[in-house]
């Protein structure tokens, strides 16, 4: 009698096992049709529509998103079709996805602030692209994605560990260490390996889950540092120039990454402190600007 050895799991079946461990909400079945038709060719916007339209949810974010400030349409969506229209599959594919991350969580007061905050980095993020011009081929709505999903490991650690949330103070508050090295003392994980993974598990493109995966490493971000795409680097760089100027204006979710990213990022966008300044006021009176209208 002969006994079979055991093979060691596949990486397919460790990654399956950690999303399912941590509890990282699966991804939705809206991007999987937006996923089939992209690779059709020729996308049926009246299928999508109906998609859309079957979750009220959605069919509200996607309307509210494309009539934001920061898409600057001169005309109002009225209709689920009529949103497609305006932002075209691609950024739509974005906004839903974006949606749809905030309607994986049940709602609370501590989770409606970081995702106003979020979305107000989101904001600022695609502004400086306005300002900065397009580089690596990282354009308005690329960078508006991953300031949305930059720190979606966060809502899923607080689900899965109550102690979370002392450890966000503590990371918020270290001058010094890492953020994620403070949370792996504490968890079998961070939240930028868990977001890296909702992000590929919800197939964003590559660069942004590096991006989510290193947006904590100041040693990959420095200007000598190759390991990191440059595509990456420059997500990273204007999420943390973004999150700078909201904190700059709002007071709001003070943490010392900019001492710890400060540099690095500046490095990356190609700034020096004269231009720093002109930016945070530019943004700002945008942002401002945005909200009267």
């Amino acid at each position: 009698m002969t006994t079979e050895t055991a093979q060691p799991p596949s990486v397919e079946e460790i990654y399956a096992r950690t999303v399912l461990d941590i509890g990282i909400p699966p991804r939705p079945t809206i991007l999987d049709i937006l996923a089939r038709e992209l690779r059709s060719g020729e996308p049926d916007f009246g299928r999508i529509a109906q998609c859309v339209s079957e979750d009220v949810s959605l069919s509200a974010g996607l309307i509210k998103t494309a009539n934001s400030p920061f898409f600057g349409f001169r005309i109002r969506a009225r209709t689920v079709s009529h949103a497609l229209t305006m932002l075209g599959i691609n950024i739509a594919g974005k906004a839903i996805a974006g949606v749809a991350l905030r309607n994986a969580f049940p709602a609370s007061p501590a989770l409606e602030r970081f995702w106003d905050a979020s979305a107000r980095i989101a904001e600022y993020s695609g502004h400086l692209v306005g300002l900065l011009g397009v580089r690596e081929g990282i354009r308005s709505d690329d960078a508006y994605t991953f300031g949305l999903f930059r720190d979606c490991g966060m809502p899923v650690l607080m689900r899965k560990f109550p102690a979370y949330r002392d450890t966000l103070l503590r990371a918020n508050a270290n001058p010094d260490k890492r953020f994620t090295t403070i949370e792996d003392e504490d968890f079998p994980t961070n939240h930028a390996i868990v977001g890296c993974l909702l992000a590929q598990s919800w197939s964003l493109p590559e660069e942004i889950c590096l991006a989510i995966r290193h947006h904590h490493d100041f040693l990959l971000m420095q200007s000598g540092a190759i390991s990191l795409p440059p595509a990456s680097r420059r997500l990273v760089a204007l999420a943390q120039l973004a999150e700078y100027i909201h904190q700059q204006h709002s007071g709001m979710n003070q943490t010392e990454e900019w001492a710890k990213l400060g540099t690095a990022s500046l490095s990356t966008l190609e700034l020096g402190q004269v231009q720093l300044d002109e930016l945070v006021a530019q943004v700002a009176t945008r942002s401002a600007q945005a909200d009267i209208d």
